[in-house]
């Protein structure tokens, strides 16, 4: 069964089902919002997308509203407060790469004038591509968490199947 078929089963106030038709293969313009997916995408790895839903306001709060700027000057302190906070996947390693990635994701704004403008300017790469291109500079992303980010924000096809009404709402916004 896909994801888009169980979805379609649940409840409207379904933490999946909201997720599904509002969030998921949507395009995102903001870069801080860009970069909380992709924390949120990171913390998935090894657990289910069941618990980062259930936990992602809980990650929005803790990271600061999914500020780049803040993110990026976390100190020990701030670091120390994360891995005792039990609302989110209390990680070292995930924590790290959140901070080393909004440094990365600064130097892209620098360069590139927004992180989504970067995303835009590499449109045409292949899923291959797009990992090697984000192991350049982003660190705990993997094939899986760089494919799911980029369906996620519909960057990449595949985030819904042809029949879902969803997939048929997104076409017709382009």
């Amino acid at each position: 069964m896909s994801y888009c078929s169980y979805c379609e089963t649940l409840p409207l106030d379904n933490h999946h089902r909201i997720y599904h038709d509002h969030h998921y293969g949507f395009d995102i313009e903001s870069d801080d919002e860009l970069f909380g997916r992709l924390i949120l995408e990171i913390n998935q790895a090894g657990l289910s997308w069941n618990t980062i839903l259930l936990k992602q306001e809980n990650f929005k709060v803790a990271y600061d509203q999914f500020s780049i700027q803040k993110v990026a000057n976390y100190d020990q302190i701030k670091i120390d407060e994360l891995l005792n906070n039990s609302g989110i996947i209390r990680n070292r390693l995930k924590i790290h790469a959140a901070i080393h990635n909004a440094n990365e994701i600064l130097k892209i704004q620098k360069e590139f004038g927004t992180f989504k403008k970067w995303i835009l300017l590499n449109n045409d790469k292949t899923l291959i591509e797009w990992v090697k291109l984000f192991k350049k500079s982003f660190k705990f992303v993997g094939g899986e968490i760089v494919n799911e980010f980029l369906m996620s924000i519909g960057q990449l096809p595949g985030a819904h199947i042809d029949t879902c009404p969803i997939y048929k709402q997104l076409i017709s916004n382009k």
